[in-house]
């Protein structure tokens, strides 16, 4: 990753929709109504972070095994175009967020990345992620 480039624009978090059940749904407006929750999202949060903490061993032992990047990683033009010149293929294997930057060309990324495993969200042009469609897992 270049350091001399501007960090790309992400969000911190992702929006998801669920459906739930009118009793679930009840339930949980009880529990924020008498205080345990600020609202719906925090209850559900928490819930989530619990359930993770639950498999944070699983988590952490998958990571090592499948050699997965932990966090956010940006690939920039530059880093891809010293993939290039090192005639080195990528295999971006990431839990988080991967981002591929906008100025990437689509015959470069066709040209850097062998596949991409992203477990969470990849940030990528349309036209990138039409390009490498078949590379990605």
């Amino acid at each position: 990753m270049t350091t001399n480039e501007p960090k790309p624009k992400v969000a911190d978090s992702e929006k998801i929709t669920i459906n739930l059940g009118m009793i679930d749904l009840g339930q949980i407006d009880l529990l924020v109504s008498e205080g345990f929750y600020s609202n719906r999202t925090d209850l559900i949060r928490t819930a989530i972070r619990n359930q993770l903490n639950t498999h944070a061993d699983v988590v952490r032992q998958t990571v090592a095994r499948r050699s997965l990047v932990l966090g956010m990683h940006h690939y920039s033009r530059a880093d891809l175009e010293a993939a290039q010149q090192a005639g080195v293929r990528l295999q971006i294997q990431v839990l988080g967020m991967a981002s591929i930057a906008a100025d990437v060309p689509v015959e470069l990324a066709l040209a850097t990345i062998e596949s991409i495993s992203v477990l969470g969200a990849l940030h990528a042009s349309s036209a990138i992620k039409a390009a490498l469609a078949e590379r990605i897992q």
